[in-house]
């Protein structure tokens, strides 16, 4: 009895730690994760990179151009867009906590 007891208990921690570190190694190489901005902290460069990222962002914003202004504001500010068209923000720090004058989030 204590024999089947010990091959359970030994399974079920392989179960366990396989999953754990599944998990751990499609996190790391996900494709959602933030990219960094150029290493150029300001011109052409950063906007274009900024360009391109907002426009992913604002995609399916129902205000587009709001959208645009505003993340484009907090892109040259902070150098990082949050992936996918909502949320994420906890991808880029900076980008979540900018608040308007009114006390709310600034970045889309």
């Amino acid at each position: 009895m204590k024999i089947i007891v010990s091959i359970l208990v030994l399974a079920s921690l392989l179960l366990i730690t396989s999953s754990l570190a599944s998990a751990t190694i499609s996190d790391a190489f996900s494709s959602g994760a933030v990219a960094p901005a150029p290493e150029i902290k300001y011109g052409p460069t950063l906007e274009k990179w900024c360009g391109q990222k907002c426009e992913g962002r604002c995609k399916s914003a129902g205000m587009k151009d709001r959208c645009l202004k505003y993340c484009a504001i907090c892109c040259k500010d902070c150098q990082c867009v949050p992936s996918g068209t909502y949320g994420n923000k906890h991808e880029c720090a900076c980008y979540r906590d900018k608040l308007s004058s009114k006390g709310t989030p600034k970045c889309p």
